[in-house]
């Protein structure tokens, strides 16, 4: 059996070209919300909650997974450190799948690359006014934890659970944007202009996060824009497409 980790829009990509092959698959997303969005594909088992190392390492053995393919979020560390960790101990094959970069083709001095989140609060202390907060629910508590005293308004995903979270972190529903992304450059814009924000934070999610229409909007706006970086992680086998993806997974499946 093939183990999938999706996190990314790309998993919908990855399921239907391997349905073409197969539908001995285990899927597994961190949320319930990520497992309906998969509702018309074909694969054995469905796992929509958050895996810890010991849970993950039950459901390989379980489920006789062969191959584990982490199609995670870039920013998904302890996801990705943990199917590493399994794989390694369990001796199956570690595969990932991760969304290109985007950053580097950027070379605007407005565009600010910050390798953690220190050197991201050093950053914004330096903001007078509003900050637009894009890196999602997750990062929250970090960017409270700053202390600032700018006005900052957090962009998060339009569910019930996200919403309460931000809700019970003391954040005011006029300091909240809730929507699912990706958006387009114009919408940026205009959440920029709306919230007369002097800075937007962001994590290089790639072309499919739509990295590239906020940092589009930065830069004609005339904002920092600041980007945490990427964790490095060492892979023996990674693939940015997922056509070759696909290839490897039919020719060494087992």
């Amino acid at each position: 059996m093939i183990g999938l980790i999706l996190g990314t829009s790309e998993g919908k990509n990855i399921l239907s070209e391997l349905n073409k092959y197969t539908d001995d698959i285990f899927v597994s997303t961190a949320t319930k919300y990520g497992g309906e969005l998969l509702d018309n594909y074909s694969f054995r088992v469905m796992n929509t909650k958050p895996l810890d190392a010991e849970a993950l390492k039950k459901v390989i053995v379980e489920h006789k997974i062969a191959i584990l393919v982490d199609a995670s979020h870039p920013y998904a560390l302890v996801v990705t450190k943990n199917a590493m960790d399994v794989c390694g101990e369990l001796d199956i094959e570690y595969v990932r799948y991760e969304r290109p970069s985007i950053i580097e083709n950027y070379h605007e001095e407005n565009i600010i690359k910050v390798k953690d989140h220190n050197e991201l609060h050093l950053k914004l202390k330096e903001i007078n006014g509003n900050i637009l907060n894009t890196t999602g629910s997750k990062e929250i508590e970090k960017i409270l934890a700053f202390k600032l005293e700018n006005r900052i308004i957090h962009r998060v995903l339009p569910t019930l659970e996200v919403v309460d979270k931000c809700v019970s972190l003391g954040i005011k529903p006029d300091d909240i944007i809730a929507i699912k992304g990706p958006i387009g450059y114009e919408l940026n814009c205009s959440f920029i202009k709306e919230y007369n924000a002097k800075a937007i934070i962001l994590k290089d999610s790639g072309i499919e996060g739509g990295t590239k229409e906020k940092l589009d909007a930065a830069v004609n706006l005339k904002i920092p824009a600041f980007v945490l970086e990427r964790e490095k992680f060492q892979y023996k086998k990674v693939f940015n497409n997922e056509k070759e993806l696909i290839n490897y997974l039919m020719i060494h499946r087992r």
